[in-house]
């Protein structure tokens, strides 16, 4: 049977976290500095540049052992 309760949203905590932005103003593109290969990555949904931007996010760590920017 359906259980129609549902569990109380978790605070999630936020923090100021470094991104890459999309410099294309058509693409929304972005992505977490933490989570990136390349010391200068390019837009992974229009391959354009990118800037380093910051904005508050849920606090996320990468556990990735293959975490070398090249």
């Amino acid at each position: 049977m359906y259980n129609s309760r549902r569990k109380p949203a978790e605070d999630v905590p936020m923090e100021l976290t470094a991104i890459w932005s999309c410099s294309n103003d058509k693409c929304k593109g972005w992505m977490r500095d933490n989570f990136v290969f390349n010391v200068i990555p390019v837009c992974p949904q229009c391959q354009s540049n990118v800037m380093r931007d910051e904005r508050m996010l849920a606090a996320v760590t990468n556990t990735s052992p293959s975490q070398i920017k090249i």
